[in-house]
């Protein structure tokens, strides 16, 4: 079985093999991933970061070897926090964009370079976003990084990000892995009982009238959560839902809250 790396600042991902199918989510720069079939140009791939299946374009392929896999999962990568980096291929002299999010292993601190198998690449300019010592409120740096981002189904950035993506994307900046899907995330943590029990960097669940999991948003305050519907906006929570302040109506009905830190 083959592997790949994501050496582009996005691969999108489909839910079937054509470019005319839907968008499920992106792959961003430096994430890898398993080719579990093949349909013609395309490739069905699981990504490690969290599992997740679509299909991908062979062109946007970069090959991999088993064993750069496994070193690459037995690994910790730099987590790029800038809305856009530029990182320089030393090599081979290039440049590339990267978006927040994005993975740089093996990460050389002092000199500010990493490598991906016979590449070597030097970050431009610094992250710009430093962390400090409480873990909540770095949920909640991060996620005010993504405000009035564009709502796009199966986007994971500043350009375009949907709900599920934005709070999988926030925890990865911390360190923190969640699965892909709303529905997914529901099943992970503790939950909390009442929205009075909520924390900041809390994840809030919403259903739909069948009882499915649709939505997702992070808890900012008890009376606040962050979230990506039309843009990524803050809007009001109580027990009955999110209450949208622009359009003075409550558009997603709560379901649960779930402690995923402690």
């Amino acid at each position: 079985m083959e592997h790949g790396i994501c050496l582009l600042s996005i691969i999108p991902v489909r839910k079937e093999p054509s470019e005319k199918s839907e968008m499920v989510t992106q792959i961003l720069f430096g994430e890898f991933y398993e080719i579990i079939d093949l349909s013609g140009n395309w490739l069905n791939i699981k990504l490690s970061f969290d599992n997740y299946e679509g299909w991908i374009d062979k062109k946007a392929h970069n090959f991999i070897s088993i064993d750069y896999f496994n070193e690459l999962n037995n690994s910790s990568p730099f987590i790029t926090s800038n809305i856009v980096s530029q990182i320089h291929e030393i090599n081979h002299n290039y440049s590339l964009s990267i978006l927040c999010g994005s993975s740089l292993h093996f990460f050389n601190e002092n000199e500010d370079t990493f490598r991906i198998m016979d590449k070597n690449f030097k970050l431009t300019e610094k992250t710009n976003f430093q962390k400090g010592n409480n873990q909540r409120q770095n949920i909640i740096d991060s996620a005010k990084l993504y405000l009035n981002s564009p709502y796009l189904w199966g986007g994971r950035t500043p350009f375009g990000i949907d709900c599920s993506g934005l709070t999988q994307i926030v925890f990865k900046l911390n360190g923190i892995k969640v699965p892909r899907d709303a529905n997914q995330q529901a099943k992970t943590g503790k939950t909390v009982n009442f929205i009075e029990n909520s924390k900041a960097g809390d994840l809030a669940f919403f259903d739909n009238d069948e009882g499915d999991i649709i939505h997702v948003g992070i808890i900012l305050n008890k009376n606040e959560i962050i979230h990506a519907s039309g843009k990524v906006k803050i809007d009001k929570i109580d027990h009955q839902g999110i209450f949208d302040i622009d359009e003075k109506i409550y558009t997603h009905k709560l379901r649960v809250i779930k402690n995923i830190l402690e």
